[in-house]
């Protein structure tokens, strides 16, 4: 890499060092020739006229993202009524639930090749749109470290769902359709219709999964423009603001205001605000931690908690609540949320916001419009809503999603007299999924209801990419008689529509030589949430006897991306990022040497 000075043509534009030097014509000739094919002319990409990509996520692989192939058009027309020239391009396919083994693996493979478009091609600023999981934080990622003018355009969740006339929200319908086909209830056609039924429309998921809560933490950090992260996606109002998003960000290369004025400390300090606020998936710390490291703000897992647990939940959306994403805009959406907010004194109002103002002038007199979907900030669904960050001998960290406890769960192992939020439970282990299911309903396990479900060998080296896998249903026998949920522990992940209060995203995970790799079925392992702690109860002795003949093994890769990703990717408590590519930051501001 070489810092051109000709890329300083024509002010801040890095687009005029490829297509208007006229002191290497010979370069600009061939830069220009090409691009002009299809109908572009000179003076569209000479005339001094930002050259703004629009980094299309959307395909019929993609279908969360599908939206964008529609919005796409709003976006061009608004960065042309902007006097700026749209080049659309494709980005790498993501889809959660469609990819094998896990599309975790290729958060960071998008972010790779996005950051390879954005660094070498003649781009002055660019539209991302995102949707489903992994693309939100692909995608920002991306611009991170290229660190040019970067807007988000959420594409948004489906219109509310239902079957048999009751709401079936997106992922929380697959797992209530497990429990009824479990207990016999409904039959494999239905089990079928009720999962197909939760999925209504164009859009992303209508629960507060990880794509809403994704696309919420990308308003909440600045990066999109308010109330763009809920506006459902067949509605008008989405092709409204995808027009905006394109103005705006003609004028953001202007001012030239980049990701790094945008994602600052108090930037990610608000986005950890508001996850609690929404009751936002476990997902997003592993995705917010890994933008900050590549935008280089230092962001540890315990802030989750010690900045976010005691927020209350204003968001009366399942998985913690009832209402669905429909609902969820209507009732005002993020601007709610950080109006609420504000009022109770929880954000950091100098933050900035893409549209140029900071978070506190943007949001300023913004409040719920429906107090049963989002409560005002004292009249809270709960208290101390936040994750908790827990340890032990098992792990150095992993997460508890409170706002998920449910009365039944809290009930049987967090009431108990004489110790409360504690317990002790004999472990199962499972070594992966497919162990998992195989075993689950193996009598000879005796699993009953003081029994904590492990599974292991499913993080980001194990698998590879961190499968979801961590909420595990309990043997059918109990849940025929009421038991529904078991403590469950992993080094994986779990859906963000989830509503199990598992301990997951548990770091170091055992392929790399975490405890978790010692658990044997049998085990005595005490919760206790009061003091953080999640320990084997064995001696250190008979843990180190463990560890000299322990057998640490991966997930052979199937492809050359997962020996790759395995060899590079980082733990989830660090943001599973490749840990190589932090390094690379403002890449922007460098242009590549000539390709001829």
């Amino acid at each position: 890499m070489i810092t051109d000075p000709k890329a300083q043509i024509a002010g801040r534009l890095r687009s005029r060092a490829w297509f208007d030097n006229p002191n290497d014509p010979g370069n600009m000739a061939i830069y220009l020739e090409r691009m002009t094919n299809f109908g572009l002319t000179r003076d569209e990409l000479q005339g001094g006229k930002p050259i703004i990509g629009v980094a299309q996520t959307g395909s019929d692989l993609s279908p969360c993202n599908r939206i964008h192939l529609e919005l796409a058009s709003r976006v061009r027309d608004g960065i042309r009524d902007a006097g700026g020239v749209p080049l659309v391009f494709p980005t790498h396919p993501i889809q959660e639930s469609c990819r094998r083994p896990t599309a975790s693996i290729d958060r960071n493979l998008s972010y790779l090749t996005l950051t390879e478009i954005l660094h070498g091609y003649p781009i002055d600023g660019v539209v991302l749109t995102t949707g489903c999981d992994k693309t939100t934080p692909a995608c920002i990622m991306a611009s991170a470290t290229v660190n040019i003018p970067s807007i988000v355009l959420s594409g948004g969740p489906m219109l509310n769902s239902y079957f048999k006339g009751k709401p079936a929200g997106s992922g929380m319908a697959v797992w209530e359709a497990r429990r009824l086909h479990a207990i016999g209830e409904i039959d494999y056609s239905e089990f079928v219709d009720m999962v197909i039924a939760s999925a209504p429309s164009a859009g992303h998921c209508n629960t507060m999964g990880t794509a809403l809560s994704m696309n919420s933490l990308a308003e909440a950090l600045g990066m999109s423009l308010p109330g763009c992260a809920a506006i459902p996606a067949p509605y008008r109002e989405r092709g409204q603001m995808a027009y905006e998003t394109g103005r705006r960000i003609v004028a953001m290369v202007h001012e030239n205001l980049t990701p790094s004025k945008i994602l600052t400390r108090e930037a990610f300090e608000n986005a950890i605000v508001v996850n609690s606020a929404i009751g936002g998936s476990t997902n997003c710390p592993p995705h917010i931690i890994a933008i900050a490291r590549h935008i280089g703000v230092e962001l540890k897992v315990e802030d989750w908690e010690t900045i976010g647990h005691h927020i209350p939940l204003l968001a009366n959306i399942q998985p913690a609540g009832d209402f669905l994403g429909e609902d969820f805009h209507r009732a005002g959406g993020v601007p709610a949320i950080i109006g609420e907010l504000l009022r109770g004194g929880q954000i950091r109002e100098s933050a900035m916001n893409v549209s140029g103002k900071t978070v506190g002038e943007a949001y300023a007199g913004c409040c719920t419009a429906n107090p049963i979907v989002i409560h005002p900030f004292d009249k809270p669904l709960m208290a101390n809503a936040g994750f908790l960050v827990v340890k032990g001998n098992l792990f150095d960290n992993a997460l508890v999603k409170t706002s998920v406890i449910g009365h039944e769960f809290r009930a049987r192992y967090l009431e108990n007299e004489g110790e409360p939020n504690a317990f002790t439970g004999r472990a199962i282990v499972f070594e992966g999924p497919e162990d998992y299911h195989e075993r689950i309903n193996d009598p000879s396990l005796e699993i009953d209801a003081h029994c904590i479900l492990v599974i292991r060998g499913c993080g980001p080296v194990g698998y590879p990419g961190a499968a979801e896998v961590v909420n595990m249903l309990p043997p059918d026998a109990l849940v025929k008689i009421g038991v529904n949920q078991l403590p469950t522990i992993g080094d994986g992940r779990q859906s963000g529509t989830s509503a199990s209060p598992s301990i997951l995203n548990a770091s170091p995970e055992a392929a790399v030589g975490g405890h978790l790799a010692l658990l044997k079925t049998g085990d005595a392992i005490r919760v206790d949430l009061n003091t953080r702690r999640v320990d084997v109860l064995i001696s250190d002795e008979e843990l180190a006897a463990r560890k000299e003949t322990m057998a640490v093994a991966a997930a052979t890769p199937q492809s050359p991306w997962q020996e790759l990703y395995q060899k590079h990717v980082g733990q989830l408590g660090e943001g599973g990022v490749l840990e190589f590519a932090v390094k690379y930051q403002d890449i922007g501001k460098e242009i590549p040497r000539h390709s001829h």
